[in-house]
Order: C-alpha cells, then sequence, then structure tokens
C-alpha cells in the first residue's frame, strides 16, 4: 500500500506536470509488485520541447520541495523522460511514445491514485470553470 508521503509526492509531480500542460495523467500504485517502488506517474505531452519542459518542472518542484532525485534518463531525446525519485517513478512520454509501449497495459492490474490538481484561476482571480 502507497504510503501517504508517496501520494502527496504523487500530488505535487502531477500539479507541476499540469502546470506545463501535461497530458493524460495517471498515477499507480505498484508498491504490490515491486517492493522498492510505491507509485508510477505517466504524463503525456504532444512534443519533445514539452517533454524537457514538464519533466524538468516536475524535478525542480520536488527537489525543490525537498525530495531527492535517484536517477534521471531520457534527457537527450525527450521522448520517453524517467525521473526516479525513490518511493515515486515519472514517466513523461511524448504521446507517440506512450501510445506504442502502453505502461498502462502492463500495470492495468494495479490500483490508480486518485490525482487532484489544483482549480484553474481564471484571468480575473476567480478558481473554477465555465
Amino acid at each position: 500500500m502507497t504510503s501517504p508521503q508517496t501520494i502527496e509526492l504523487v500530488q505535487l509531480a502531477a500539479a507541476a506536470a499540469d502546470s506545463k500542460s501535461g497530458e493524460d495523467l495517471v498515477a499507480f500504485d505498484v508498491s504490490e509488485p515491486m517492493p522498492l517502488v510505491d507509485a508510477f506517474l505517466l504524463v503525456s505531452a504532444r512534443s519533445e520541447r514539452s517533454v524537457a519542459a514538464i519533466a524538468d518542472e516536475i524535478e525542480d518542484r520536488l527537489l525543490e520541495a525537498g525530495h531527492k532525485r535517484l536517477r534521471r534518463e531520457g534527457r537527450q531525446e525527450s521522448r520517453w523522460v524517467l525521473i526516479d525519485f525513490g518511493d515515486l517513478v515519472v514517466h513523461v512520454f511524448h504521446e507517440q511514445e506512450r501510445a506504442y509501449y502502453g505502461l498502462e497495459r502492463l500495470w492495468n492490474d494495479c490500483p490508480t491514485i486518485p490525482i487532484e490538481l489544483p482549480a484553474p484561476v481564471s484571468l480575473d482571480g476567480q478558481t473554477g470553470g465555465a
């Protein structure tokens, strides 16, 4: 079972991804099949530049919050960037790579972790939708 600290880490990473227009955010509790990791966060982007920007924002926010990055892979190509924070591993994909590799199919048996994103703020400072 994923710890409250890991769930908080997932929420922080998801908010960072959302702030850079990350799409299709899904978090899986992988603590049962993978004893060294509690959660995966999957995020999509439409371009390599967006993949890099989202990955950088997630890394920056989590480092600012005091979390240590153990490893980062895929920075050069920016088609699939993996950032390992120990209990949380973040996968930021170009949308084509995400469809091709289909990690959701691999982890389909794992429970999802609900992602709670901050309400959008309109130009007049009001939160919420239309």
